[in-house]
């Protein structure tokens, strides 16, 4: 199963996407679990603060629940990679 690895804030984006459709966390993971996706609110809660994987399952569940483009989830990950010390 694919995954995406937690080394960039993608979970800081999905939390502020929830935030502005103005959603809990227990209403996100009711959705989620909806559309048959087993996840819990430990892992959901890991997955906001990056210390746990998302399953790109759960990334699509979560673009089609808060109904935004997959861009929103990665806004501003790649200033990461363009800092002064790059060559």
């Amino acid at each position: 199963m694919q995954k995406l690895r937690p080394d960039m804030n993608i979970g800081k984006n999905i939390q502020t996407i929830r935030k502005s459709k103005k959603m809990t966390q227990d209403q996100t993971i009711a959705k989620l679990q909806l559309m048959g996706l087993p996840i819990t609110k430990s892992t959901y809660a890991k997955i906001e603060t990056n210390r746990m994987n998302i399953r790109v399952s759960e990334l699509v569940a979560l673009k089609i629940i808060f109904n935004v483009p997959f861009d929103c989830f990665f806004n501003n990950l790649t200033d990461e990679f363009t800092s002064d010390n790059n060559v």
